[in-house]
């Protein structure tokens, strides 16, 4: 019983809107993929004609690609990067159950997809992901090399997160999707770049500080939002240092070995 209610809170896939589909003035593909077991799984592949990296973005956990449409048109066109979203499983296109361990093995195929459709080593990616999505991205960096992270209102340890938005449920005894960021991303040394709110209610700022300070390597850096909660935008100084992120990168090639 208490297996189906946290799926629920940890992978709450909002219905899908068959209208959010229709972006015409988003150059996607719609690209379908299978899992290592065969489930099939859907994402947007948006290209930029002289990308300065390729990116891997990895979404929170109450949306599907079709809603980030005008993120991922700030990253094609301001941000200046190839970018692929892919829904995790029971999200937007993507059949099967989502859980810890499948949708960061589902990751990981994503990434070698993508580094096999742009033509640049796997290590060659930068990772973006958001809430739930920058564990999925710290999973997928601690286990395997990237041109760099970055982070956005992305929690420590996903049952510090439950605990602090469900005191009344036994999460730290019976939850089965971890996703311990905090010990995870003591793996991973290379450049990284996360935001967080102070006003953030569902991802506490503290926690994203935690994280932060946790990451052993010496390229990284820390944007505190005064004010800004879970789920609204970033303020455009946020966009900006993510393009000095992105400038100051490794060229291909040279990526964080």
């Amino acid at each position: 019983m208490f297996s189906i209610l946290e799926r629920l809170l940890v992978f709450p896939a909002p219905p899908v809107n068959e209208d959010d589909w229709d972006v015409p003035d988003l150059p996607f593909e719609d690209i379908y993929f299978r899992a290592e077991d065969g489930t099939r799984l859907h994402g947007w592949f948006v290209p930029h004609p002289e990308p300065k990296a390729v990116v891997l973005y990895c979404h929170g956990n109450g949306e599907y690609v079709a809603q980030l449409a005008n993120r991922l048109r700030v990253l094609r066109e301001r941000i200046g990067v190839t970018v692929f979203a892919w829904d995790y499983r029971g999200y937007g296109h993507s059949e099967g159950r989502p859980h810890e361990k499948n949708v960061i093995a589902d990751a990981r195929v994503a990434h070698l997809w993508l580094a096999e459709r742009t033509g640049v080593s796997p290590a060659d990616i930068v990772l973006i992901g958001r809430s739930l999505g920058g564990a999925v991205a710290v999973e997928l960096a601690a286990e395997y090399h990237v041109r760099g992270l970055a982070l956005d209102r992305t929690f420590a340890s996903l049952v510090d997160a439950a605990a602090h938005n469900y005191p009344w449920l036994p999460v730290r005894w019976l939850m089965q999707n971890k996703f311990s960021s905090l010990e995870r991303i003591k793996h991973y040394h290379g450049p990284l770049l996360q935001t967080h709110g102070t006003a953030d209610s569902i991802v506490p700022f503290a926690m994203g500080k935690q994280l932060f300070d946790a990451a052993p390597g010496k390229n990284k850096r820390f944007i505190e939002v005064p004010d800004g909660d879970h789920s609204g935008p970033l303020p455009d100084y946020c966009y900006e240092a993510l393009v000095e992120f992105i400038d100051s990168l490794e060229p291909v090639g040279n990526a964080y070995r």
